[in-house]
């Protein structure tokens, strides 16, 4: 008893390990209930791994299945998916802070530190207030997203099968996740305005950050709001340029796009541009595309969304911090400079260690899917199928319900990393301290 006391108290000092560890029971408890044969529309079980998989991907809100979500998973199966996606959408922690708001239960100091890491806040005052923010404005824009998804859904549907595909898909989308009822994603729906950008727009707010959005909201203006915003706000908006335009022109004349006319092509590409940074639906065949326009979501799946928002990936200011260091160096900037900002050496070096780690993982591991699979699927579907999952995606080339069992495995650690984050997962196993170091003399080392 006095050990399992004593670990407790050791994990309450490591608020980034209490977070991997939240993620980790969640997912258990999700594996549970959707193995279980109620789950299932067969009435059989869907087997300990492919519901790890499912449970794994869902609170990760990352959307690669191995089971169609539609056909396979009875009305009980398919709450448990939307509510690990809600509860991994928000955060573990902010969804426990939202028990104890619920409960008028008072917030201790630990539990403010752990929602701070998580929500990469620079501070424990306020935290509380913004946890409740979070959720405030998760629900408010779910809601909206509904209601605008109803327009559709409902005659098509019915009015009760429309509501509930209206909430299902409204919080998927907000949370990045891309699960979805219909059975193909929206690709019933490509040349529908209001699914595409409705869709779009929930995927964009979820994706830019919960800090950014309040930053948004309380300064309006864009030469107002504070660095952080600035930088994941301008990155996106770049992002989804190039990408609208490269899907455009890379897949114009493509069978994917077979009998789009020329809106109906440039709505397509904005929404692949969107949904493949971080969200997984898709409104045209992704096994149609070309290998350009594979290279190009791989991409931006890799970039990613901004911190302390419902998506992955190595970050849009990581890769704004790392793409403005290199405009400096070769300007011959002693500093890198965003927006009249001189950015910090430790954000620069924190920028490159997540870079590091997070291709070293990718490259690592698509190589251990090549090796596992032995020659049954191409190389690029499987570093596609690799960055999907730690990016958090899920968009798929109709691959992965083919994998073997030890590739899956390694499919739910990427989407687990990528949901927590590299970095986090590495301070929080290594539990660093910060230690004085003896200062030694300079040293040259030549580069490039």
């Amino acid at each position: 008893m006095e050990i399992f006391e004593l670990f407790i108290k050791k994990i309450k000092k490591n608020p980034p390990l209490v977070i991997v560890i939240s993620f980790f029971l969640v997912i258990l408890f999700g594996t549970f209930l959707l193995s279980l044969p109620i789950a299932s529309n067969d009435g059989k079980s869907v087997g300990v791994l492919n519901a790890l998989f499912t449970a794994t991907s869902a609170t990760c809100v990352t959307g690669l299945i191995v089971v169609n979500t539609a056909a396979h998973w009875t009305v009980f199966g398919k709450v448990v998916i939307i509510a690990l996606i809600q509860i991994g959408g928000l955060g573990t922690m902010i969804f426990l802070s939202l028990i104890s708001i619920v409960l008028n239960k008072k917030i201790g100091l630990t539990q403010r530190m752990i929602i701070r890491e998580q929500i990469s806040f620079d501070t424990i005052t306020g935290v509380v207030k913004l946890a409740t923010y979070i959720i405030k404005f998760s629900i408010i824009c779910e809601l909206a997203g509904a209601l605008f998804l109803s327009f559709r859904f409902i005659p098509d549907f019915g009015l009760k099968k429309g509501i509930l595909f209206s909430i299902f898909h409204s919080i998927s989308a907000f949370c990045n996740a891309g699960f979805d009822l219909i059975g193909n994603s929206i690709m019933n729906y490509r040349s529908n305005v209001l699914i595409n950008l409705t869709i779009a727009a929930l995927i964009i707010i979820g994706g830019l950050g919960f800090t950014v959005c309040l930053d948004v909201i309380e300064k309006k203006r864009f030469k107002n709001l504070m660095l952080h915003s600035k930088v994941a706000i301008s990155i996106s908006i770049v992002l989804t340029v190039v990408g609208t335009l490269g899907f455009l022109v890379l897949e114009y004349d493509s069978e994917a796009m077979e009998g789009l006319n020329l809106f109906g092509k440039t709505l397509a590409s904005f929404f692949m541009s969107v949904s493949s940074r971080t969200a997984g639906f898709n409104s045209i065949d992704i096994s149609k595309i070309s290998d350009s326009s594979v290279v190009l979501t791989v991409l931006l799946m890799f970039i990613g969304a901004s911190p302390a928002s419902t998506g992955g990936g190595i970050k849009t200011t990581t890769f704004g911090v790392l793409l403005f260091s290199t405009i400096s160096l070769l300007r011959g900037d002693e500093n890198t400079e965003i927006f009249h900002k001189t950015i910090p050496i430790d954000t620069l070096l924190k920028s490159i260690c997540i870079f590091f780690l997070a291709s070293i993982l990718v490259i690592l591991s698509s190589m251990g899917l090549t090796i596992i699979e032995d020659g049954n699927f191409a190389y690029l579907d499987i570093l596609y199928e690799t960055v999907s999952a730690f990016g958090t995606v899920g968009v798929s080339r109709g691959i992965t319900a083919s994998l073997r069992g030890l590739s899956k495995l390694i499919l739910i650690c990427l989407m687990f990393i990528g949901r927590v984050g590299p970095a986090t997962l590495a301070i929080a196993l290594i539990n660093r301290k910060s230690k004085k170091h003896t200062q030694y003399s300079h040293g040259k080392i030549i580069v490039g």
